[in-house]
C-alpha cells in the first residue's frame, strides 16, 4: 500500500503526534429513553476534561466539555436534552392519566345522569390502563369534583378544570404524534356524544382539551364534526 502523501498525509501524521483526549467523570445516573437504542436504558451523566496529547500522552488541559449522557447499553453519547424524553413506562403512565383526566372533564361538563356516557368513559379509561375503573367510580369522582369546586353542570369549562387539563396534557403533548393527539380528542368527543349531541359545556371542555393538546382551532372543529359521523 502506497504511503499517504501531500497535505492529507501531513495532517494525518500531525494528528498521530498531537491530539486531544477527554477524561470523563460520572456525575449522575438513571433511566432514560435512548434515541440510539430506541428503548428504555440506564445511563450515566458525564462531564469531561480535555487535554492536549503528544504521542498519546496527555499534557496540557484544554478546558471542559459536556455534560453528556452515555447509554449503558450502546455506549453512545447524547446531549442532556435526551433526558427530556419520557421513558416508555413514564409515557404510558402520562397517557393513562391524561385519558382519565379528559374523561372526568367531559363527564363534569355533561353531568353523570347518563349511564351511556359513564359506560363509554369507563371503557375508554380501562382501555388506557386503569383496568379496574368502573362507572360508579367515575360518577363518584365527578360528584366529588363538583362539590369541591362548587361547579354546576352545563356551565362553561371552569378555571380549575382548565388547570387540571393543562397539568395532565401539557407535558404529554410534545411527545405525542399529531395522530395521537387527535385520537385523544376523538376519544373525549365520543364520551360527550354517547348520550346525544354536544352541550355547550361539553363543547367548551373539548375545545380546552384540543388547545392543551396544541391542536389548532380549525382542526378541533373538524375533529368534533368527524366524531359525530358514524364509522
Amino acid at each position: 500500500m502506497l504511503p499517504v502523501r501531500g497535505r492529507d498525509g501531513r495532517a494525518a501524521r500531525a494528528a498521530r503526534i498531537l491530539g486531544t483526549r477527554t477524561a470523563w467523570t460520572p456525575v449522575g445516573d438513571g433511566e432514560f429513553f435512548c434515541p440510539g437504542c430506541g428503548g428504555d436504558r440506564n445511563y450515566q451523566r458525564l462531564t469531561g476534561r480535555r487535554r492536549l496529547t503528544l504521542l498519546g500522552v496527555p499534557l496540557l488541559p484544554r478546558g471542559v466539555t459536556g455534560p453528556v449522557v452515555e447509554c449503558a447499553s450502546c455506549h453512545r453519547h447524547h446531549g442532556t436534552e435526551a433526558l427530556d424524553h419520557p421513558t416508555t413506562r413514564r409515557f404510558s403512565t402520562m397517557l393513562r392519566d391524561a385519558v382519565h383526566t379528559v374523561a372526568l372533564a367531559v363527564l363534569t361538563a355533561g353531568g353523570t345522569s347518563s349511564r351511556t356516557a359513564l359506560e363509554t368513559a369507563a371503557g375508554t379509561v380501562r382501555a388506557a390502563g386503569f383496568d379496574d375503573c368502573t362507572e360508579d367510580q367515575l360518577a363518584a369522582l365527578v360528584e366529588a369534583l363538583a362539590a369541591d369546586t362548587g361547579r354546576v353542570f352545563e356551565q362553561p369549562c371552569g378555571a380549575s378544570l382548565t388547570i387540571e387539563l393543562h397539568e395532565a396534557l401539557d407535558p404529554l403533548a410534545p411527545h405525542l404524534a399529531p395522530a395521537g393527539r387527535e385520537a385523544l380528542l376523538l376519544q373525549a368527543a365520543r364520551i360527550a356524544l354517547a348520550d346525544g349531541p354536544y352541550t355547550p359545556a361539553e363543547r367548551d371542555a373539548l375545545t380546552t382539551v384540543g388547545a392543551a393538546l396544541t391542536i389548532c382551532a380549525d382542526d378541533v372543529t373538524r375533529l368534533l364534526a368527524a366524531a359525530r359521523t358514524p364509522s
